[in-house]
């Protein structure tokens, strides 16, 4: 088993209001998803090596910065990183239009329809997913579709605050 992963991911929604249904439904896949296959690993620097995984994740909005708080497997602090929220402002606020969409659609729209817009949410989705790549460059080693999972969390953070 690898150690370039995550085995654990909590959201600090703590100074959010509470989820709608819909919300709180992307937010457990997105969870499921990532625990299930996920690779996540932290470059050394020039002055130290990086700390061994697996790793242990928090995400939060802080001071209206997202926040990726990342510890070891036991518990030590391994590294903080501090995002700016606007880089993905466009993409949330795509991805919770589209989401929608696809939430009423499922109720009334014969199957050709919501697979359409399943393929646009896609599209939203890997945007979003790149964006998080290039912002965590250097910071973080990840896969697409560990990005993708997390791109869905930052959305469910973003979505509250």
């Amino acid at each position: 088993m690898t150690t370039a992963r995550l085995t654990h991911v909590e959201l600090d929604d703590s100074n959010l209001p509470p989820p709608t249904p819909e919300i709180e439904q992307e937010r457990k896949v997105a969870l499921f998803d990532l625990m299930e296959d996920n690779s996540f690993g932290l470059p050394g620097r020039e002055d130290r090596p990086a700390p061994d995984g697996p790793y242990r994740l928090t995400l939060s909005i802080r001071e209206k910065r997202l926040v990726f708080d990342v510890k070891t497997e036991t518990g030590d602090p391994a590294a903080e990183f501090h995002l700016s929220l606007s880089p993905f402002r466009q993409a949330v606020k795509d991805y919770w239009q589209i989401c929608e969409s696809y939430f009423d659609a499922v109720k009334r729209l014969p199957p050709s329809q919501i697979e359409a817009i399943d393929m646009a949410r896609r599209g939203i989705h890997n945007e979003g997913a790149r964006i998080l790549q290039e912002r965590l460059d250097g910071k973080a080693d990840l896969d697409i579709d560990t990005a993708r999972r997390l791109f869905t969390l930052v959305c469910v953070l973003h979505h509250g605050g």
